[in-house]
Protein backbone atom coordinates (compact mmCIF):
# COMPACT_ATOMS: atom_id res chain seq x y z
CA UNK A 1 0.00 0.00 0.00
CA UNK A 2 2.88 2.36 0.70
CA UNK A 3 4.17 1.87 -2.83
CA UNK A 4 0.75 2.78 -4.27
CA UNK A 5 0.62 5.85 -2.02
CA UNK A 6 4.07 6.97 -3.14
CA UNK A 7 3.23 6.37 -6.81
CA UNK A 8 0.11 8.53 -6.58
CA UNK A 9 2.06 11.24 -4.76
CA UNK A 10 4.84 11.06 -7.37
CA UNK A 11 2.32 11.43 -10.20
CA UNK A 12 0.75 14.49 -8.56
CA UNK A 13 4.12 16.05 -7.79
CA UNK A 14 5.45 15.39 -11.27
CA UNK A 15 2.36 16.76 -13.01
CA UNK A 16 2.21 19.98 -10.96
CA UNK A 17 5.96 20.60 -11.12
CA UNK A 18 5.98 20.10 -14.89
CA UNK A 19 3.13 22.59 -15.30
CA UNK A 20 4.91 25.13 -13.09
CA UNK A 21 8.19 24.67 -14.97
CA UNK A 22 6.50 25.10 -18.33
CA UNK A 23 4.74 28.28 -17.16
CA UNK A 24 7.97 29.62 -15.65
CA UNK A 25 9.90 28.86 -18.82
CA UNK A 26 7.32 30.76 -20.86
CA UNK A 27 7.61 33.78 -18.54
CA UNK A 28 11.40 33.69 -18.74
CA UNK A 29 11.25 33.49 -22.52
CA UNK A 30 9.03 36.56 -22.65
CA UNK A 31 11.23 38.50 -20.25
CA UNK A 32 14.38 37.52 -22.12
CA UNK A 33 13.17 38.92 -25.43
CA UNK A 34 14.62 42.44 -26.16
CA UNK A 35 11.96 45.14 -26.12
CA UNK A 36 13.04 48.32 -27.96
CA UNK A 37 10.63 50.51 -26.02
CA UNK A 38 11.86 49.14 -22.71
CA UNK A 39 15.51 49.54 -23.74
CA UNK A 40 15.32 53.17 -24.98
CA UNK A 41 13.51 54.69 -21.98
CA UNK A 42 16.62 55.03 -19.75
CA UNK A 43 18.78 56.12 -22.71
CA UNK A 44 16.29 58.82 -23.73
CA UNK A 45 16.19 60.11 -20.14
CA UNK A 46 20.00 60.38 -20.12
CA UNK A 47 20.05 62.26 -23.43
CA UNK A 48 17.40 64.73 -22.25
CA UNK A 49 19.34 65.35 -19.03
CA UNK A 50 22.75 65.63 -20.69
CA UNK A 51 21.63 67.96 -23.49
CA UNK A 52 20.79 70.65 -20.91
CA UNK A 53 24.28 70.98 -19.46
CA UNK A 54 26.40 69.54 -22.28
CA UNK A 55 28.35 72.72 -22.86
CA UNK A 56 29.30 72.96 -19.19
CA UNK A 57 30.88 69.47 -19.15
CA UNK A 58 33.73 69.43 -21.62
CA UNK A 59 35.35 66.31 -20.09
CA UNK A 60 32.36 64.25 -20.98
CA UNK A 61 32.44 65.63 -24.53
CA UNK A 62 36.03 64.52 -25.03
CA UNK A 63 35.23 61.10 -23.58
CA UNK A 64 32.25 60.48 -25.77
CA UNK A 65 34.16 61.55 -28.84
CA UNK A 66 36.58 58.70 -28.23
CA UNK A 67 33.73 56.23 -27.63
CA UNK A 68 31.98 57.39 -30.80
CA UNK A 69 34.83 55.99 -32.85
CA UNK A 70 33.89 52.49 -31.63
CA UNK A 71 30.49 52.50 -33.31
CA UNK A 72 29.45 49.35 -35.15
CA UNK A 73 26.50 48.49 -37.47
CA UNK A 74 23.38 50.65 -37.31
CA UNK A 75 20.33 49.34 -35.41
CA UNK A 76 17.28 50.79 -37.18
CA UNK A 77 14.78 49.33 -34.69
CA UNK A 78 16.43 50.94 -31.70
CA UNK A 79 17.13 54.15 -33.63
CA UNK A 80 13.45 54.62 -34.51
CA UNK A 81 12.33 53.75 -30.97
CA UNK A 82 14.81 56.18 -29.39
CA UNK A 83 13.93 58.97 -31.84
CA UNK A 84 10.24 58.54 -31.07
CA UNK A 85 10.90 58.63 -27.33
CA UNK A 86 12.96 61.83 -27.60
CA UNK A 87 10.28 63.52 -29.72
CA UNK A 88 7.69 62.52 -27.09
CA UNK A 89 9.93 64.18 -24.45
CA UNK A 90 10.15 67.43 -26.46
CA UNK A 91 13.77 66.98 -27.60
CA UNK A 92 14.43 67.16 -31.34
CA UNK A 93 17.97 65.90 -31.82
CA UNK A 94 19.38 63.67 -34.56
CA UNK A 95 20.22 60.26 -33.05
CA UNK A 96 21.39 56.86 -34.30
CA UNK A 97 21.96 53.57 -32.42
CA UNK A 98 24.83 51.23 -33.28
CA UNK A 99 26.08 47.90 -31.96
CA UNK A 100 29.44 47.92 -30.23
CA UNK A 101 32.43 46.54 -32.06
CA UNK A 102 33.83 43.32 -30.53
CA UNK A 103 31.53 43.29 -27.50
CA UNK A 104 27.91 43.04 -26.49
CA UNK A 105 25.71 46.11 -26.10
CA UNK A 106 24.72 49.22 -28.04
CA UNK A 107 25.69 52.89 -28.19
CA UNK A 108 23.41 55.82 -29.01
CA UNK A 109 25.10 58.58 -31.06
CA UNK A 110 23.33 61.93 -30.69
CA UNK A 111 24.40 65.30 -32.19
CA UNK A 112 24.19 68.26 -29.85
CA UNK A 113 25.33 71.74 -31.07
CA UNK A 114 27.61 70.29 -33.72
CA UNK A 115 29.10 67.72 -31.41
CA UNK A 116 28.37 63.98 -31.27
CA UNK A 117 27.59 62.43 -27.90
CA UNK A 118 27.76 58.67 -27.36
CA UNK A 119 25.49 57.21 -24.68
CA UNK A 120 25.80 53.55 -23.74
CA UNK A 121 22.68 51.40 -23.60
CA UNK A 122 22.11 49.49 -20.35
CA UNK A 123 22.53 45.69 -20.52
CA UNK A 124 19.06 44.29 -21.06
CA UNK A 125 19.90 40.99 -22.70
CA UNK A 126 18.02 39.12 -19.97
CA UNK A 127 16.50 39.39 -16.50
CA UNK A 128 18.81 40.66 -13.74
CA UNK A 129 20.58 38.07 -11.50
CA UNK A 130 18.36 39.00 -8.56
CA UNK A 131 15.36 37.83 -10.55
CA UNK A 132 16.93 34.39 -11.09
CA UNK A 133 17.58 34.03 -7.33
CA UNK A 134 14.02 35.03 -6.52
CA UNK A 135 12.78 32.61 -9.15
CA UNK A 136 14.81 29.76 -7.62
CA UNK A 137 13.31 30.42 -4.17
CA UNK A 138 9.86 30.64 -5.67
CA UNK A 139 10.22 27.30 -7.44
CA UNK A 140 11.64 25.70 -4.29
CA UNK A 141 8.66 26.83 -2.21
CA UNK A 142 6.26 25.57 -4.86
CA UNK A 143 7.93 22.15 -4.98
CA UNK A 144 7.89 21.81 -1.18
CA UNK A 145 4.27 22.81 -1.03
CA UNK A 146 3.35 20.45 -3.84
CA UNK A 147 5.14 17.55 -2.10
CA UNK A 148 3.29 18.18 1.18
CA UNK A 149 -0.11 18.53 -0.48
CA UNK A 150 0.46 15.52 -2.77
CA UNK A 151 1.49 13.25 0.12
CA UNK A 152 -1.57 14.33 2.09
CA UNK A 153 -3.92 13.78 -0.84
CA UNK A 154 -2.31 10.42 -1.65
CA UNK A 155 -2.85 9.37 1.96
CA UNK A 156 -6.50 10.42 1.80
CA UNK A 157 -7.08 8.67 -1.51
CA UNK A 158 -5.39 5.40 -0.54
CA UNK A 159 -6.68 5.18 3.01
CA UNK A 160 -9.68 2.97 2.05
CA UNK A 161 -7.27 0.61 0.26
CA UNK A 162 -5.02 0.57 3.32
CA UNK A 163 -8.03 -0.29 5.47
CA UNK A 164 -8.85 -3.19 3.15
CA UNK A 165 -5.27 -4.44 3.32
CA UNK A 166 -5.16 -4.19 7.11
CA UNK A 167 -8.53 -5.91 7.39
CA UNK A 168 -7.38 -8.83 5.24
CA UNK A 169 -4.14 -9.17 7.23
CA UNK A 170 -6.02 -9.08 10.54
CA UNK A 171 -8.46 -11.87 9.70
CA UNK A 172 -8.28 -14.38 12.52
CA UNK A 173 -8.24 -18.14 12.30
CA UNK A 174 -12.02 -18.05 12.68
CA UNK A 175 -12.29 -16.11 9.40
CA UNK A 176 -13.80 -13.03 11.07
CA UNK A 177 -12.52 -9.48 10.52
CA UNK A 178 -11.97 -7.51 13.75
CA UNK A 179 -14.17 -4.45 14.23
CA UNK A 180 -12.82 -1.33 12.48
CA UNK A 181 -13.53 2.13 13.97
CA UNK A 182 -15.72 4.13 11.60
CA UNK A 183 -13.80 7.43 11.71
CA UNK A 184 -12.01 9.69 9.24
CA UNK A 185 -13.11 10.96 5.85
CA UNK A 186 -16.37 9.97 4.20
CA UNK A 187 -14.70 7.33 2.05
CA UNK A 188 -12.87 5.87 5.07
CA UNK A 189 -16.07 5.70 7.12
CA UNK A 190 -17.96 4.02 4.29
CA UNK A 191 -15.17 1.47 3.80
CA UNK A 192 -15.01 0.71 7.54
CA UNK A 193 -18.79 0.37 7.69
CA UNK A 194 -18.82 -2.03 4.73
CA UNK A 195 -16.05 -4.15 6.28
CA UNK A 196 -17.85 -4.28 9.62
CA UNK A 197 -21.05 -5.42 7.90
CA UNK A 198 -19.09 -8.05 5.99
CA UNK A 199 -17.47 -9.25 9.23
CA UNK A 200 -20.86 -9.53 10.95
CA UNK A 201 -22.28 -11.55 8.05
CA UNK A 202 -19.26 -13.85 7.95
CA UNK A 203 -19.46 -14.45 11.68
CA UNK A 204 -23.18 -15.17 11.47
CA UNK A 205 -22.68 -17.56 8.54
CA UNK A 206 -19.82 -19.42 10.23
CA UNK A 207 -21.72 -19.78 13.50
CA UNK A 208 -24.81 -20.95 11.65
CA UNK A 209 -22.89 -23.64 9.79
CA UNK A 210 -21.07 -24.75 12.93
CA UNK A 211 -24.39 -25.08 14.75
CA UNK A 212 -25.68 -27.11 11.81
CA UNK A 213 -22.69 -29.46 12.03
CA UNK A 214 -23.10 -29.84 15.79
CA UNK A 215 -26.83 -30.48 15.45
CA UNK A 216 -26.26 -33.06 12.72
CA UNK A 217 -23.61 -34.85 14.81
CA UNK A 218 -25.89 -34.83 17.84
CA UNK A 219 -28.95 -36.02 15.91
CA UNK A 220 -27.00 -38.91 14.39
CA UNK A 221 -26.54 -40.47 17.79
CA UNK A 222 -30.19 -41.50 18.15
CA UNK A 223 -30.45 -43.56 14.90
CA UNK A 224 -26.97 -45.00 15.52
CA UNK A 225 -28.09 -46.17 18.97
CA UNK A 226 -31.09 -47.90 17.38
CA UNK A 227 -28.82 -49.48 14.78
CA UNK A 228 -26.49 -50.77 17.52
CA UNK A 229 -29.42 -52.36 19.36
CA UNK A 230 -30.65 -54.03 16.17
CA UNK A 231 -27.13 -55.22 15.36
CA UNK A 232 -27.14 -57.23 18.58
CA UNK A 233 -29.82 -59.49 17.10
CA UNK A 234 -27.87 -60.21 13.91
CA UNK A 235 -25.99 -63.45 13.34
CA UNK A 236 -22.44 -63.51 14.67
CA UNK A 237 -20.88 -63.45 11.19
CA UNK A 238 -22.66 -60.15 10.38
CA UNK A 239 -22.68 -58.49 13.80
CA UNK A 240 -18.97 -57.55 13.91
CA UNK A 241 -18.99 -55.70 10.57
CA UNK A 242 -22.15 -53.80 11.51
CA UNK A 243 -20.78 -52.83 14.91
CA UNK A 244 -17.52 -51.68 13.30
CA UNK A 245 -19.37 -49.41 10.88
CA UNK A 246 -21.54 -48.00 13.66
CA UNK A 247 -18.45 -47.27 15.78
CA UNK A 248 -16.94 -45.40 12.84
CA UNK A 249 -20.11 -43.33 12.43
CA UNK A 250 -20.09 -42.45 16.12
CA UNK A 251 -16.44 -41.44 15.88
CA UNK A 252 -17.19 -39.11 12.98
CA UNK A 253 -20.16 -37.56 14.81
CA UNK A 254 -18.13 -37.05 18.01
CA UNK A 255 -15.26 -35.51 16.04
CA UNK A 256 -17.61 -33.07 14.35
CA UNK A 257 -19.05 -32.01 17.69
CA UNK A 258 -15.56 -31.58 19.18
CA UNK A 259 -14.55 -29.45 16.18
CA UNK A 260 -17.50 -27.13 16.83
CA UNK A 261 -16.60 -26.91 20.49
CA UNK A 262 -13.04 -25.95 19.62
CA UNK A 263 -14.42 -23.18 17.39
CA UNK A 264 -16.74 -21.59 19.91
CA UNK A 265 -15.36 -22.28 23.40
CA UNK A 266 -12.06 -20.47 23.86
CA UNK A 267 -10.66 -19.13 27.09
CA UNK A 268 -7.97 -16.57 27.76
CA UNK A 269 -4.30 -17.35 27.32
CA UNK A 270 -2.39 -18.38 30.42
CA UNK A 271 1.18 -19.54 31.16
CA UNK A 272 1.63 -23.25 30.44
CA UNK A 273 4.63 -25.45 31.24
CA UNK A 274 4.85 -26.82 27.73
CA UNK A 275 7.65 -29.32 28.44
CA UNK A 276 5.70 -30.83 31.33
CA UNK A 277 2.49 -30.93 29.28
CA UNK A 278 4.27 -32.67 26.40
CA UNK A 279 5.90 -35.22 28.68
CA UNK A 280 2.57 -36.05 30.35
CA UNK A 281 0.86 -36.43 26.99
CA UNK A 282 3.55 -38.79 25.69
CA UNK A 283 3.39 -40.85 28.89
CA UNK A 284 -0.38 -41.08 28.61
CA UNK A 285 -0.22 -42.28 24.98
CA UNK A 286 2.54 -44.77 25.78
CA UNK A 287 0.27 -46.24 28.44
CA UNK A 288 -2.32 -46.73 25.70
CA UNK A 289 0.29 -48.64 23.67
CA UNK A 290 0.92 -45.90 21.09
CA UNK A 291 4.46 -46.03 19.69
CA UNK A 292 5.67 -42.58 20.69
CA UNK A 293 9.16 -41.77 22.01
CA UNK A 294 10.28 -38.59 23.72
CA UNK A 295 13.44 -36.93 22.40
CA UNK A 296 15.04 -33.62 23.39
CA UNK A 297 12.92 -31.74 25.92
CA UNK A 298 13.88 -28.15 26.77
CA UNK A 299 12.15 -26.28 29.54
CA UNK A 300 9.57 -23.85 28.16
CA UNK A 301 6.81 -21.76 29.77
CA UNK A 302 4.63 -19.93 27.28
CA UNK A 303 1.22 -18.19 27.17
CA UNK A 304 -1.25 -20.52 25.48
CA UNK A 305 -4.91 -21.41 25.43
CA UNK A 306 -6.04 -23.55 28.39
CA UNK A 307 -3.75 -26.57 28.74
CA UNK A 308 -6.64 -28.94 27.99
CA UNK A 309 -6.98 -27.52 24.47
CA UNK A 310 -3.22 -27.71 23.79
CA UNK A 311 -3.11 -31.25 25.20
CA UNK A 312 -5.85 -32.22 22.72
CA UNK A 313 -3.86 -30.74 19.83
CA UNK A 314 -0.68 -32.59 20.87
CA UNK A 315 -2.62 -35.84 21.29
CA UNK A 316 -4.05 -35.56 17.79
CA UNK A 317 -0.65 -34.97 16.20
CA UNK A 318 1.10 -37.69 18.22
CA UNK A 319 -1.64 -40.23 17.48
CA UNK A 320 -1.39 -39.32 13.80
CA UNK A 321 2.35 -40.11 13.90
CA UNK A 322 1.85 -43.33 15.88
CA UNK A 323 -0.91 -44.74 13.68
CA UNK A 324 -0.38 -43.44 10.14
CA UNK A 325 3.38 -42.97 10.64
CA UNK A 326 4.09 -46.32 12.31
CA UNK A 327 5.61 -44.69 15.37
CA UNK A 328 7.09 -41.29 16.06
CA UNK A 329 9.60 -39.25 18.05
CA UNK A 330 8.74 -35.86 19.52
CA UNK A 331 11.18 -33.15 20.66
CA UNK A 332 10.82 -29.68 22.15
CA UNK A 333 13.46 -27.03 21.43
CA UNK A 334 13.47 -23.59 23.04
CA UNK A 335 15.09 -21.06 20.70
CA UNK A 336 15.00 -17.65 22.34
CA UNK A 337 11.42 -16.34 22.35
CA UNK A 338 10.28 -19.21 20.10
CA UNK A 339 9.49 -22.81 20.98
CA UNK A 340 9.56 -25.52 18.32
CA UNK A 341 7.93 -28.92 18.75
CA UNK A 342 8.87 -31.41 16.04
CA UNK A 343 7.19 -34.77 15.55
CA UNK A 344 8.83 -37.16 13.09
CA UNK A 345 7.44 -40.56 12.15
CA UNK A 346 8.53 -43.62 10.21
CA UNK A 347 5.66 -43.82 7.76
CA UNK A 348 5.56 -43.43 3.98
CA UNK A 349 4.76 -39.73 4.15
CA UNK A 350 2.17 -37.95 2.02
CA UNK A 351 2.33 -37.33 -1.75
CA UNK A 352 3.68 -33.85 -2.39
CA UNK A 353 0.59 -32.75 -4.33
CA UNK A 354 -1.63 -33.63 -1.35
CA UNK A 355 0.36 -31.89 1.40
CA UNK A 356 -1.57 -28.64 0.98
CA UNK A 357 -4.82 -30.48 1.82
CA UNK A 358 -3.81 -32.32 4.99
CA UNK A 359 -5.60 -29.81 7.25
CA UNK A 360 -8.91 -30.06 5.42
CA UNK A 361 -11.67 -31.70 7.50
CA UNK A 362 -12.26 -35.37 6.63
CA UNK A 363 -9.22 -35.44 4.32
CA UNK A 364 -7.50 -38.80 3.81
CA UNK A 365 -4.36 -39.51 1.87
CA UNK A 366 -5.21 -43.15 1.13
CA UNK A 367 -5.84 -43.68 -2.60
CA UNK A 368 -9.26 -44.71 -3.77
CA UNK A 369 -10.83 -43.67 -0.44
CA UNK A 370 -9.60 -46.86 1.20
CA UNK A 371 -9.60 -46.50 4.98
CA UNK A 372 -7.14 -48.79 6.73
CA UNK A 373 -7.04 -46.98 10.10
CA UNK A 374 -10.16 -45.87 12.03
CA UNK A 375 -10.69 -42.15 12.28
CA UNK A 376 -12.84 -39.27 11.07
CA UNK A 377 -10.10 -37.23 9.43
CA UNK A 378 -10.56 -34.24 11.76
CA UNK A 379 -7.54 -34.65 14.05
CA UNK A 380 -5.18 -32.39 12.10
CA UNK A 381 -7.90 -29.81 11.46
CA UNK A 382 -8.66 -29.54 15.20
CA UNK A 383 -4.95 -29.41 16.09
CA UNK A 384 -4.29 -26.64 13.57
CA UNK A 385 -7.24 -24.63 14.89
CA UNK A 386 -6.02 -24.86 18.50
CA UNK A 387 -2.40 -24.01 17.64
CA UNK A 388 -3.31 -21.01 15.49
CA UNK A 389 -5.67 -19.72 18.20
CA UNK A 390 -2.64 -19.86 20.52
CA UNK A 391 -0.71 -17.62 18.12
CA UNK A 392 1.39 -20.47 16.73
CA UNK A 393 1.88 -22.18 13.41
CA UNK A 394 1.60 -25.81 12.35
CA UNK A 395 3.46 -27.08 9.29
CA UNK A 396 3.63 -30.54 7.76
CA UNK A 397 6.29 -31.72 5.33
CA UNK A 398 7.90 -34.93 4.14
CA UNK A 399 11.22 -35.77 5.76
CA UNK A 400 14.40 -36.00 3.72
CA UNK A 401 14.84 -39.70 4.64
CA UNK A 402 11.14 -40.55 4.53
CA UNK A 403 8.29 -40.19 6.95
CA UNK A 404 6.29 -37.12 7.85
CA UNK A 405 7.52 -34.16 9.93
CA UNK A 406 4.96 -32.15 11.90
CA UNK A 407 6.36 -28.87 13.23
CA UNK A 408 4.69 -26.62 15.79
CA UNK A 409 6.15 -23.12 16.23
CA UNK A 410 4.98 -21.08 19.22
CA UNK A 411 6.11 -17.62 20.27
CA UNK A 412 6.06 -16.23 23.76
Amino acid sequence: MKSLRFRIAAILIGAIVVVVLVATTAVIFVLDQPDPDRMVVPVASQIVAISGFFYENTDTANQVAVEADEMGPLRPDLTNALQARLTHSGVDLPVTVHDKIGQDGQLALVEVSGRQLAVEFPNMDGPPPELWIALAYWLGLIVLGVIAVSLFMAYRVTRPFAMLENAVNSVGSDGVIPHIPEVGSGEARQTASALNRLSARLKSAVESRMRLVAAAGHDLRTPMTRMRIRAEFLPDEDRDSWVKDIDELELIADSAIRLVREEVSWGDHSPVELDKLLAETVEELQAQHYRIALGRLDQAIIDLLPSLAMRRALRNLLINAATHGKGGIVSLTANGPSVVIEITDKGPGIPQDLLARVFEPFFRAEPGRVQTIPGAGLGLAIAKEIIERSGGQLEVRNGLSGGLVQTITLRG
